[in-house]
């Protein structure tokens, strides 16, 4: 069946090159560290490597394959690699076929690396005529139509955000192997927020999917469908089942904290009762639960396979040992089941700049200190392809793409269009130009005319739900008050004038497609790296999002957005600026926070007014980490959070903590509490330090108690930490 199923066509030999086992592994193995040379080397299966940003993990997975094969353990055409983008997947071809051309080891080439979509839609192509007969089916590249179509028999809006955000929602489900029927059940108990009422959804997925196999003589079918019918291809029929599992013996999974529970039905439907598995991942990068992805899997995998062997690469080579201090600070935070799985990365590169903490007045200040910044950084040699700006949502481009325009720097916009190429923005400029044209009757300020004409297009008092509907509101949002900001500067501009302005400022971030700043979301910059990266916007509200708060403030929603801002972090190999505002506007009310996330981790944030003004140091006020309210009484500072929230304390490394305070007074011969309070120990269970760093960021220990009991303490986290 083509490069998915079928019969072998040589053995083992017959691919082996003409050099020595000793070579051919000392080749492989030369440049790993201890830790990936035990995952290469690691038996056929099941092997989990949980794998740290920057550790290497492709280097791994690819020379881990190389081996097998060049070992004899299994022919390269029986291995199947499975990525979760195309991009991903052909760096580990090109990977392969790197080992191949210059290492000399085993032709690997012929070793399948594809997304689960690529491979399904392989194998269903190659079995249908067996499994389901006459009925030819057909892969939609679009389900938009039917989607409408099933929206407006149900009664819900056709909209194209509507539509979208309904597809959205079956998308899910159908990712979570959630029926039409179980629809309803299964949004009350994840808590989702949902566009729309239940059961409407529930009924407008039922008619997409009969709307989709109406046809006796063609069945349509979208991409989730593709592993659906993959799966059950297998389950069902013996015959396919043996097919398959002949032609592949031996899998490899990325980024497996990713997979849904299709995928996984998919992968344990090619599995069989084998358990040639490796699986590569870290739960810290978990991301997009909103799509049905689980980390559960990736957890679980030691209780799937007892005998599995676990191997973690904490070695990181990407970033210096400043930033890899700081994601660790980050995440040590982390709450729930996930935290569980902390992998303390250790950083390999030299040291490099410590990274900084910026509090701006307003999101145009805080834009123009990062045009600035990079200026300067391109001035001083480096490349602007090597420099990210990141936010967390698309909406928030446009006052940097203003900003960079203004500085004459080069940009692009990834993973989404610039601001006023988005759709939304181009159809508000175009109903704010016929308002021009016909001209108004009333006194209505220019700021009034603008939002009762962006209202119909989806500006309304509070935000919609929905992931499609809520872009397109923070969009025009954004445009409603970039219009208050331009009339509050010349309060005589008319709308005509306004609209002028607005069109100069497109036509001036359309220069010629050049390698400029990266400008993305957070989402968008996973699985890629910059030498210097600006994380901007980081308030309450913005990150963690608003309506992750909403669930509460130690909910997994928000741990979510925690590990988003590890990602982040992880993606600066030299360079990292942190950055929020305290107001939107310039002159606005300075009510934002800082996002709660560093409560404790930014020691010093500078204030910057703008270029005139001068810049004054100053320490944020202590927050609690976890309502993100005031800290006023000593131990609710020493604990970086509110007395009366919630502990997450480590009890069995208390109780070390606490004996080996007693033993070091009796040594000393000092009371207790001079080596360190209660309320130290409980800070240093709760906040579980990994580093110097963060030691010293727990009030009360300075200088000498680090030098004194800074390395018994951080080993004796350690050791909990790998337990």
């Amino acid at each position: 069946m083509h490069a998915v199923a079928g019969p072998h066509v040589s053995g083992v030999a017959d691919m082996m090159v003409a050099m020595s086992p000793t070579a051919s592994r000392d080749l492989l193995l030369g440049d790993l560290d201890e830790e990936q040379r035990e995952a290469v080397l690691a038996p056929r299966g099941p092997v989990c490597v949980l794998a740290g940003a920057g550790t290497g993990k492709t280097r791994t997975i690819t020379r881990r394959i190389a081996h097998l094969v060049t070992a004899g353990h299994v022919a390269p055409g029986q291995v199947l690699a499975v990525t979760f983008t195309q991009r991903a997947a052909g760096e580990m071809r090109a990977r392969l076929r790197a080992l191949t051309t210059d290492a000399g080891t085993a032709p690997t080439e012929s070793v399948q690396a594809m997304t689960f979509h690529a491979a399904a839609r392989r194998q269903l192509a190659y079995f249908w005529p067996r499994v389901v007969g006459s009925t030819d089916w057909q892969l939609l590249d679009s389900k938009f139509a039917i989607v409408a179509q099933a929206a407006n028999r149900s009664g819900l809006p056709t909209g194209t955000d509507n539509v979208r955000d309904l597809a959205g929602e079956i998308e899910w489900a159908k990712a979570s192997l959630i029926t039409p029927e179980g629809y309803p059940d299964a949004v009350a108990e994840n808590g989702r927020d949902i566009p729309f009422d239940a059961a409407k959804t529930a009924a407008a997925y039922a008619g997409y999917e009969a709307l989709k196999s109406r046809s006796a003589d063609l069945m349509l079918l979208d991409f989730d469908d593709l592993l659906l019918h993959t799966a059950a291809a297998i389950e069902n029929d013996a015959a396919v089942a043996q097919e398959f599992r002949d032609r592949y013996r031996c899998f490899v999974v990325d980024e497996y904290q990713d997979v849904t529970p299709l995928q996984q039905r998919v992968l344990s439907a090619w599995l069989g009762g084998r358990d040639d598995l490796t699986v590569v991942g870290d739960a810290n990068q978990t991301i997009y639960s909103f799509t049905g992805a689980s980390p559960r899997y990736l957890l679980d995998f030691s209780r799937r396979f007892p005998d599995a062997a676990v191997v973690r690469l904490e070695r990181d080579y990407r970033s210096t040992p400043q930033v890899v201090s700081l994601a660790n600070r980050v995440i040590a935070a982390a709450r729930g089941r996930m935290a569980g799985s902390k992998l303390h990365l250790v950083g390999q590169r030299p040291p490099g700049p410590n990274p900084t903490f910026q509090e701006h007045p307003d999101e145009a200040a805080e834009a123009a200190a990062v045009a600035r910044s990079i200026k300067g950084l391109i001035e001083s040699g480096t490349p602007a392809s090597e420099i990210a700006v990141l936010y967390r949502i698309n909406a928030q481009s446009e006052v940097y793409e203003e900003a960079l325009t203004e500085a004459g720097v080069a940009f692009q916009v990834r993973g989404g269009e610039g601001f006023f190429s988005r759709q939304e923005i181009r159809q508000a400029l175009l109903a704010l130009h016929r308002v021009a044209e016909r001209g108004t009757d009333t006194d209505a300020t220019v700021p009034e005319v603008v939002r009762a004409t962006l209202e119909p297009l989806g500006l309304t008092a509070e935000a919609p739900t929905g992931t499609q509907a809520r872009e397109r509101w923070e969009a025009l949002v954004a445009l409603a008050e970039l219009v208050d900001d331009e009339v509050a500067q010349r309060p005589r501009l008319d709308l005509p004038s306004l609209l002028a302005e607005l069109r100069q400022r497109a036509d001036a971030r359309h220069p010629p497609t050049v390698q400029g700043v990266t400008l993305a979301s957070l989402h968008a910059a996973k699985g890629l790296e910059w030498d210097a990266v600006f994380l901007v916007g980081l308030a309450d509200g913005t990150l963690p999002i608003s309506h992750a708060l909403s669930h509460g403030p130690d909910s997994e929603p928000v741990e979510e957005e925690r590990r988003l801002l590890y990602v982040g972090i992880t993606r600066a190999r030299v360079h990292l600026t942190l950055s929020w505002a305290l107001a939107r506007n310039p002159g606005g009310r300075q009510g934002r926070r800082p996002s709660r996330f560093l409560n404790g981790i930014a020691p010093q944030s500078q204030r910057d007014d703008g270029p005139s003004r001068a810049r004054k140091p100053r320490g944020p006020a202590p927050r609690c980490r976890i309502c993100n309210e005031p800290l006023t009484s000593p131990p609710a500072i020493m604990l970086r959070r509110c007395e009366s929230c919630p502990s997450d304390i480590d009890e069995h490394l208390l109780a070390e903590l606490k004996d080996w305070r007693l033993r070091i007074s009796k040594e000393t011969s000092v009371p207790a509490y001079v080596v360190f309070t209660d309320n130290t120990l409980i800070a240093i269970a709760e906040s579980m330090p990994t580093d110097d760093a963060a030691l010293v960021a727990i009030p009360g220990i300075g200088a000498r108690k680090l030098e004194q009991f800074g390395p018994d303490v951080l080993a004796m986290v350690k050791s909990r930490q790998s337990s």
